[in-house]
């Protein structure tokens, strides 16, 4: 099903403007950081991200590259669990998605299903009738959300970053301190090719950064971070609201 690979690419999204603004060398211990350098302030950011074991991300936007603005909004944590959606954006469809242990529950709006799944989409809905789609964390088919819903796949991603920092990336530059959603927060800029990255990062307590953006070169973009260490909502829907997904896609599930 092609849509099977939207959590990935909308998370793949989030990350890529997480990873222009998080590299750098280890920050010193200063306790006030609005009197940091900004490279040491993105440092700090990102050593905070790296330490969480659970969030609430949410990315919107669009980072150009002829790609359709889009939104995830997902809650997930170090386990593999998560819970939120994907809206695909310009009507192109959304898709709920829960993620417990090994189960995983997908639920598609009709949107999706007729623009994601033209040929046979319509069967697939008719099936669901309104309800989830059941399947295991193990089935290769998917993989791609099950990848999108660790928290861990995304925070190796900036570690590496990290480690493989370009120097030739651009200097970081520090704005003046602003309220981002209620907190005070400190900017840090760079420019990489062609586009500003801004990360927004907390001045009081943990220094997490809680909004990043991206402008320029067709793109504006967006990834937002709260819910910092706070678990992940344990419900999952129950055995009257789903279909088991071979039923769905009318074959057995295929082992990674």
């Amino acid at each position: 099903m092609t849509g099977q690979r939207m959590a990935t690419r909308a998370a793949a999204c989030a990350t890529a403007v997480v990873l222009a603004v998080t590299g750098g060398t280890a920050a010193q211990a200063v306790d006030d950081i609005e009197s940091l350098p900004a490279e040491q302030i993105a440092d700090r950011s990102r050593d905070a991200l790296l330490d969480v074991r659970s969030l609430h991300l949410r990315a919107r936007g669009d980072l150009g590259e002829n790609r359709s603005p889009m939104t995830v909004d997902l809650r997930l944590d170090r386990s593999g669990n998560c819970a939120g959606d994907v809206d695909l954006g310009k009507d192109k469809g959304s898709v709920e998605i829960v993620k417990r242990g090994d189960a995983v529950w997908l639920k598609p709006d009709s949107a999706f299903w007729e623009n994601q799944v033209p040929v046979g989409g319509s069967a697939f809905e008719s099936v669901l009738a309104g309800r989830y789609m059941k399947g295991s964390a193990s089935d290769s088919r998917l993989r791609p959300v099950v990848e999108a819903c660790d928290l861990d796949t995304f925070l190796e991603l900036v570690s590496d970053n990290a480690d493989n920092s370009d120097t030739a990336a651009g200097t970081f530059t520090k704005g003046r301190a602003t309220s981002v959603d209620g907190v005070r927060t400190v900017p840090v800029t760079r420019t990489l090719d062609g586009q500003k990255l801004t990360a927004y990062v907390d001045t009081g307590g943990t220094h997490y950064p809680v909004r990043i953006t991206v402008k320029g070169d067709g793109a504006d973009a967006a990834v937002d971070f709260s819910g910092f260490d706070k678990p992940v909502p344990t419900a999952t829907p129950s055995a009257d609201e789903t279909v088991d997904v071979s039923a769905v896609l009318g074959r057995a599930p295929a082992q990674s």
